[in-house]
């Protein structure tokens, strides 16, 4: 009896970790491309107040995290977590956004992409993100049925630089910018949605974010290389409906970077909700330890509803 009391009990406890344990797969199957073997090895530190930061990441993947099949609304949304184009805040803007989102029933997927700082990256550092960009979505996509999605609810989410790349996305996602590797590379890469959390939009001065912009093309680019990345420039009627999100007083990212995001879709009457908070500084991600800001998760809910 005390056997078997112990079996059960071992079964139950194996079924929890089970449960509980995270599934990561990697982006590229083949080559990495833009890529070349490296010593350079990936840096996974914990900053003073606990967050996980990421820097010289070599092989990019997806972490991938789904409700239960009972609570899904069948919703999916990719994350990319910010970081300046330098390192990546990926637990605070892209495992803890994931989580939050399983609790509504929305699938949640973390990025961890490559960065324009790696030395083992060799060429058009630039595009590098777009790429992980670009696959992950695709990659996500191809996986809609067996993660129970619908693939037409395939959204993105961005803070910051993270926000830059979404906007990226978002407005080249035709740009071939890759070679064809699989099938999923027949997928598009267009999202249903976007979210855009105090997002870096713009590669010019004086509103740009300094630090995502040497990162990403350097401290002399030419001006194609801004023009190219300045994504207020490149928003059509095709671009997807988007959610924006910023503080009055982020002086790390001017709100100039969301406003002119909003007047671009507004010009172009792409389906645009933005909130403006007058005070929230900048990287306060789910900010559940500020009263008038952490009701912005609910906002964003609120409007994944009104989605078609």
């Amino acid at each position: 009896m005390k056997a078997h009391r112990k079996l059960t009990l071992f079964i139950i406890l194996f079924s929890i970790g089970m449960s509980a344990q995270k599934t990561i797969i990697p982006l590229w199957p083949h080559n990495i491309p833009n890529q070349k073997e490296s010593v350079e090895k990936e840096v996974v530190e914990h900053t003073e107040d606990g967050m996980e930061w990421i820097t010289n990441v070599q092989k990019p993947t997806l972490e991938v995290y789904l409700p239960t099949k009972r609570n899904a609304t069948g919703q999916a949304v990719v994350i990319f977590p910010g970081g300046g184009y330098y390192g990546l805040a990926y637990d605070w803007e892209g495992t803890d956004i994931a989580k939050a989102l399983n609790a509504k029933g929305i699938a949640g997927i973390v990025v961890k992409y490559r960065l324009p700082w790696s030395k083992s990256i060799t060429t058009d550092k630039n595009v590098v993100p777009l790429q992980d960009a670009q696959r992950a979505i695709r990659l996500v996509k191809s996986k809609a049925e067996a993660w129970n999605i619908k693939s037409d609810k395939i959204g993105i989410m961005g803070f910051s630089a993270g926000g830059h790349l979404a906007s990226t996305l978002g407005t080249h996602y035709n740009d071939q910018v890759y070679n064809r590797q699989d099938d999923v590379d027949d997928l598009s890469a267009r999202p249903d949605f976007m979210i855009l959390i105090y997002p870096v939009i713009t590669l010019g001065v004086p509103s740009t974010h300094t630090g995502s912009r040497v990162s990403l093309v350097g401290e002399n680019p030419t001006e194609d290389a801004v023009v190219y990345l300045s994504n207020e420039k490149h928003v059509t009627e095709a671009t997807p409906p988007t959610f924006l999100l910023h503080a009055m007083d982020d002086d790390a990212v001017p709100v100039e970077n969301t406003t002119l995001f909003f007047e671009a879709l507004r010009k172009h009457n792409v389906p645009t909700t933005m909130h403006v908070y007058p005070k929230g500084g900048h990287g306060f991600a789910l900010a559940l330890h500020d009263d008038k800001l952490k009701n912005w998760t609910n906002l964003l809910f609120d409007w994944l509803e009104t989605l078609d």
